[in-house]
């Protein structure tokens, strides 16, 4: 993962299925980041067919990618206890060292913009098609992922009805 690249469908869809098969989803569940491609999609669907359920929701937070590569560019993350904090968003008390238990501040591989932009070129090969897949099921709902977090996030939930 750390080079940018997606796992392969099997694994996920299997992993996928297990989880929300699990008593805590019996009355509902959000998947984020999955599917990636058309054929989990498809796999998803057929699986959760299976078991009665069906996907109610795709939602795609639209950000352009300019602002994806900033944003992952400034993100950080503890050498020692894995807190994260973001450099504009969200900085740590002391610039490069973390609040907790100050040790030092990293920019994590997978959010370098070579890595990030590899991403996002598979993102847009893999990814970009479920797109059309979602809305020709008319089930797809856009959100604008520029504004506040507060936004995206209240924007989500009344899409949801939670």
């Amino acid at each position: 993962m750390d080079q940018g690249l997606l796992v392969p469908d099997e694994l996920v869809v299997d992993l996928v299925v297990d989880r929300v098969q699990q008593s805590d989803c019996a009355n509902g569940y959000v998947l984020d980041g999955f599917p990636r491609t058309i054929p989990q999609a498809e796999a998803l669907d057929a699986a959760l067919a299976k078991l009665g359920d069906k996907v109610d929701y795709a939602i795609n937070v639209e950000v352009p990618d300019e602002n994806i590569i900033n944003r992952m560019g400034g993100r950080r993350a503890c050498v020692g206890c894995g807190a994260t904090y973001h450099v504009a968003y969200n900085p740590p008390k002391e610039e490069g060292f973390c609040d907790i238990d100050g040790e030092k501040l990293i920019l994590r591989e997978d959010d370098k913009p070579e890595t990030v932009k590899k991403r996002l070129d598979v993102y847009h090969d893999q990814t970009q098609p479920l797109i059309e897949y979602y809305s020709s099921k008319q089930i797809l709902k856009e959100v604008d992922g520029t504004v506040d977090m507060e936004d995206v996030f209240t924007a989500i939930v009344q899409i949801l009805g939670v």
